[in-house]
């Protein structure tokens, strides 16, 4: 309780106790009291006021507090329907979360079924890797041993090439009753002599030193060039044979040297038959004295005609040449710019191709008749017309020699 109050409240009871004596004789005592009430009652006044306003205040502040409170309870309840909504959704999430295990569990399982059968076809590749590994190395090793006969076999052959070679060559003399020189007479001791058409013709058997066959070309080079020793001999032919084992032919990318006063030409050990029947050849060519008048005439004539031929071909063909670049030079100044132009990148665009020559393959004369018949017939379809008498006239009557 306030001590205004509690004032106030004694003066009261002393009022209430005060005599007649005592309000007489006592009443500056009263009246001081009474001012000293009267003060408490102005301070409780002002208290009053004061806890008004204080109870104003309390009021506000109570309003405001219902306010947040219902500003609260909507949002617990705003914020109970998301727990709801999060407790929906947890249910959701544990169910997939389970149903997850569950596939995980099934993962599991296949991975090491999975697993276990790797590890097996791991073990079958591996004993089959090594049976493999195995089998290759048995075939390297096949092959290695292989590859060492073949080189044994090889050395065998160019050790013994010379004596081959010989002992073949005296055989097809013997064959094709040739004439073997056993002793060379003249300087130089080849491998192989034999007399063909009264000239000596020398056989020189070569081989490589060793395995390597990247310096014989090299060799057999300096070899032709050291056979001139037997070329400037008197009696010897200027054509001279290097024999050389079939095997080493893929190295060799000459076989034929000129070296001026004589030839070299370098063949294999195979083809001795026929180059020496070839060279029993010439020596029939020498005797053609043998021949009859009539067939001496036959080949002269043949021969003659070729010639004739040959050079009126050469005489045509460079009239010919010479009308045709004529014209090419008329083309060039007659023609405007323009058109001459578009002439030249038409030109330039065209590619001529004739027939390509093969060594294998030797020209019909069935095909060129058969080709030159098709020919006469399209120009005869042109309505071109082909004088063939007359032309033949013409030619004839051009002169041929001076």
């Amino acid at each position: 309780m306030s001590n205004h109050l509690l004032a106030v409240k004694a003066f009261l009871d002393t009022i209430k106790k005060l005599s007649f004596f005592g309000r007489l004789f006592g009443w500056g005592k009263v009246k001081q009291d009474l001012v000293d009430t009267a003060a408490a009652l102005a301070s409780l006044q002002n208290e009053l006021t004061s806890a008004q306003q204080n109870l104003s205040s309390t009021t506000l502040q109570l309003s405001v507090l219902q306010e947040t409170r219902r500003n609260l309870e909507i949002q617990l309840q705003s914020h109970t329907n998301d727990l709801s909504i999060y407790k929906e959704r947890t249910l959701n999430c544990e169910r997939e979360i389970q149903a997850v295990r569950e596939e995980n569990v099934q993962l599991k399982k296949e991975e090491e079924f999975r697993s276990q059968k790797y590890s097996e076809e791991i073990v079958s590749l591996q004993g089959i890797k090594q049976g493999l590994q195995e089998e290759r190395a048995k075939e390297v090793q096949l092959r290695h041993e292989e590859e060492l006969s073949r080189l044994r076999s090889q050395k065998e052959t160019w050790a013994l090439h010379q004596t081959d070679v010989q002992g073949r060559i005296k055989a097809l003399c013997q064959k094709h009753t040739l004439n073997y020189v056993d002793k060379a007479p003249f300087r130089g001791d080849p491998d192989n002599t034999l007399m063909i058409c009264d000239e000596h013709v020398v056989f020189d058997a070569k081989s490589p030193a060793g395995d390597d066959l990247k310096n014989f070309p090299l060799y057999l080079k300096a070899q032709a060039e050291g056979a001139k020793k037997y070329a400037r001999i008197e009696g010897v032919k200027k054509d001279i044979f290097l024999i050389v084992p079939s095997n080493t032919l893929h190295c060799i990318k000459e076989f034929v040297y000129n070296l001026g006063d004589y030839d070299v030409y370098v063949v294999s050990v195979d083809a001795l038959e026929p180059l020496i029947l070839s060279l029993c050849k010439i020596e029939d060519y020498e005797f053609a004295e043998q021949l009859s008048p009539e067939d001496r005439e036959n080949i002269c004539r043949i021969i003659g005609k070729f010639a004739h031929l040959s050079k009126r071909r050469i005489q045509i063909d460079s009239f010919f040449a010479r009308q045709f670049i004529e014209l090419a030079y008329k083309c060039e100044n007659s023609l405007p710019t323009n058109i001459l132009d578009k002439v030249l990148e038409f030109e330039r665009s065209e590619k001529l191709n004739p027939p390509q020559e093969k060594r294998a393959k030797a020209i019909s004369l069935k095909e060129l008749d058969m080709e030159h018949s098709k020919i006469e017939t399209e120009v005869a379809a042109k309505g071109i017309l082909l004088q063939n008498d007359s032309i033949s006239n013409v030619l004839n009557g051009l002169t041929l020699y001076k």
